[in-house]
């Protein structure tokens, strides 16, 4: 073989090679189209709704609550509980509202339940695993102070929490809530919970 043979082949193996790896990247980067389930921290446990399914941290005292003890208006539940008091609480709702057919429209009427004497800190979009018409959803992080009320900590007590509004992929708006005692959760705890979730 030639010295421009030589050359040749070599420019279409860098080509061929260039173009694999071009191909896999983008693979790589390509997400609106994953269907895969949330992975679940090790230690934590799973509440399955009909609309999603949601991680919480049974390692750190969380247990989900029977369904004849919660409210109504909750799909599911897991609490914390220390010495009688409710220190953190996850809970799933869903067709919560009406009139709303995306997770703008879905963190609007979940952000008007936060309640008065709430502080929001931080409002984003987030992409939820699950099925590519459902994954948008709406994140709001937000501070507030305990009423004291149905075995919650002593009125006044800083509290925090995150809620993550959407809609499933049958049109059913839902929102899910972590609320805790202020310092017992961190920002990365907050993260891994809504990192938990996959939408159905």
């Amino acid at each position: 073989m030639t010295k421009r043979s030589h050359a040749r082949s070599r420019r279409a193996a860098a080509t061929a090679l260039g173009l694999s790896l071009l191909l896999a990247l983008a693979g790589c980067g390509d997400d609106t189209t994953t269907d895969g389930k949330a992975s679940i921290p090790e230690g934590w446990s799973t509440l399955d709704t009909d609309s999603l399914s949601v991680g919480y941290p049974k390692d750190q005292g969380y247990a989900e609550q029977p369904a004849a003890e919660r409210s109504r208006s909750n799909a599911a539940v897991a609490l914390k509980v220390e010495d009688g008091i409710r220190t953190g609480m996850v809970s799933v709702q869903l067709n919560f509202a009406t009139g709303v057919s995306d997770a703008a429209e879905a963190a609007a009427a979940a952000g008007a339940g936060i309640g008065l004497g709430s502080t929001r800190k931080a409002t984003e979009d987030v992409r939820l695993a699950g099925p590519s018409t459902a994954r948008d959803a709406r994140r709001i992080d937000y501070d507030f102070t305990a009423d004291g009320k149905e075995d919650t900590p002593t009125r006044g007590t800083p509290m925090t929490g995150v809620l993550v509004a959407g809609v499933d992929s049958g049109g059913v708006p839902f929102v899910v809530r972590l609320n805790a005692v202020k310092g017992a959760v961190d920002g990365e705890d907050l993260d891994a919970f809504v990192g938990t979730i996959t939408v159905k």
